[in-house]
């Protein structure tokens, strides 16, 4: 087996990886193909904690603790990335209930544990079903369309929140503290939960002195997330002056599984350096995806049909060549995507299209090099030898140059510039490849049978002759000079001087 089919057939080789590749584990899809819904989230400052900037460490921490909680979500393929100083943008394909991740996202999650005021007992229990009473009338008024009863009633909430906030006391025990925290059965029904808190041993031992020096005093113990007091359970007698210990609590409420569960994620996850506030929540149907995925599966198709109608029509057998290679690059590219993992964007389908135009210039450069080597009377293997060493220099440093900018665009850019970025890059590569191993090997085969040689196939008249040896050139080109000579000579005698 020559050099050439042993090319060929390693070629053929990674093309049957590539399909099998495609079929078995096909791209990942973001979220303007798939559907899903985006977040933006903004960070605010937060003078009470001393934090009276946005700093690029305060929103790396933020990012790392929102990826923490959209993985216990279980949504595979979300993209989280910095936008500007102080916004996040959350990108959650597939996810059929985008107000369960704006509560789990855009929570800030900040848990501490208070001791109730001494003398504010009888003030708590009124507290607590006046916000109660607020609570359920925003339940009713949600749907009403009555804005100013609305805000009325929001404003009555808020003023129970803060009021309840005085009743409480700091204690210093907060939800840095927290080893774990699960959603586990109350044992009151079916549909009763509660979220079981492990301390580690300094959060333990702050529990158990909090819980020692209310205990068996009536005043209760309240449980405030972000400021709002979500539980406020009472300790007995028996755990007066000791505490409990063992560092392990539970949260009592309304808890569904679902609402248990999500306070759990968020308690594992940890806190929100900063408050966050949900300035955007843009959601996008999976109609929407599908018909992006058709509109863009159209569009690659339609392109690379006419590319291909045109290379054959303006350079005839060696077109065939570069269709073949053309649809044999697009199979490997696209199972490259699959390869690396990449997510698929309306953006990075954009590049995969761009590199197919930079894929067929590397073959119009080695064809119109070719056929000025025929035009200029050298042989057919002559001629494609020169014309692909000819065009490799000006193929190098054009993809070379695109791949610089496509380093640039995503070490400069983020979200979908990145995704155009790295499916440019890895079309430009692959084309590389193709051009060099499938398009040359192609044409040498192809040249090297006679039905494939004649002249009108390659767009000239007629191929030069084959020179049998150097000797015989040489002595062709003397001859040539020698006549001259003497025809000069000849014209010189009968001049007149």
């Amino acid at each position: 087996m020559g050099k050439q089919s042993r090319l060929l057939a390693f070629v053929l080789a990674v093309l049957l990886g590539a399909v099998y590749l495609i079929v078995n584990h096909p791209p990942k899809l973001g979220l303007d193909l798939r559907g899903g819904a985006q977040l933006t989230l903004q960070a605010k400052i937060n003078p009470e904690q001393g934090i009276n900037e946005i700093t690029p460490r305060i929103m790396e921490t933020a990012k790392f603790v929102v990826e923490q909680r959209i993985n216990g979500l279980g949504v595979s393929e979300a993209t989280i990335v910095i936008s500007g100083n102080n916004q996040l943008v959350v990108q959650l394909p597939g996810v059929n209930d985008p107000a369960q991740a704006e509560r789990v996202i855009g929570t800030t999650a900040q848990l501490d544990f208070r001791k109730q005021k001494k003398g504010t007992e009888s003030e708590l229990r009124a507290r607590l079903q006046i916000q109660q009473a607020a609570t359920l009338q925003r339940e009713i008024l949600k749907n009403s369309g009555d804005q100013k009863a609305i805000a009325d009633n929001e404003a009555e909430y808020q003023k129970s929140v803060e009021a309840l906030k005085g009743i409480f006391e700091r204690t210093g025990l907060s939800g840095n503290m927290l080893k774990d925290a699960v959603a586990s059965p109350s044992g009151n029904g079916p549909d009763s939960w509660q979220v079981a808190l492990t301390f580690d041993d300094k959060g333990g031992d702050l529990f158990a002195k909090t819980t020692g020096e209310i205990g068996g005093t009536g005043r209760a113990l309240g449980i405030f997330l972000d400021d709002k007091l979500i539980s406020s359970p009472s300790v007995g007698p028996e755990f007066q002056g000791k505490g409990i210990t063992g560092g392990r609590a539970v949260i009592t409420g309304n808890f569904t599984l679902d609402t248990a569960n999500e306070l759990a994620l968020q308690l594992r996850a940890g806190a929100l350096p900063v408050p966050v506030e949900i300035v955007e929540n843009r959601t996008v149907g999976a109609t929407l995806g599908a018909d992006s995925i058709l509109s863009s599966i159209y569009a690659g198709v339609a392109g690379l049909v006419l590319v291909i109608i045109f290379m054959v029509l303006y350079y005839r057998i060696l077109g065939v060549v570069a269709d073949i290679a053309l649809i044999t690059y697009a199979v490997i590219t696209f199972a490259s995507f699959c390869l690396l993992g990449v997510v698929l964007t309306l953006p990075g389908i954009a590049g995969f299209i761009l590199s197919i135009g930079i894929a067929v210039d590397a073959n119009v450069l080695i064809f119109e090099r070719t056929k000025e080597e025929l035009n200029a009377g050298r042989t057919l293997y002559k001629s494609v030898e020169a014309g692909f060493y000819r065009a490799w220099s000006s193929i190098l440093d054009s993809h070379v140059t695109t791949l610089i900018s496509c380093f640039a665009l995503f070490w400069l850019g983020s979200g979908f510039v990145k995704g155009f970025a790295v499916t440019l890059g890895v079309g430009v590569m692959v084309s590389v490849f193709t051009a060099v191993t499938l398009s040359r090997s192609l044409m040498l085969a192809m040249i090297g049978n006679p039905l494939f040689r004649k002249p009108e196939y390659y767009g000239v008249k007629a191929f030069g002759k084959i020179s049998t040896t150097k000797v015989e050139v040489e002595t062709k080109s003397e001859d040539k000079l020698s006549d001259r000579e003497n025809g000069n000579k000849k014209d010189n005698t009968g001049a007149v001087l």
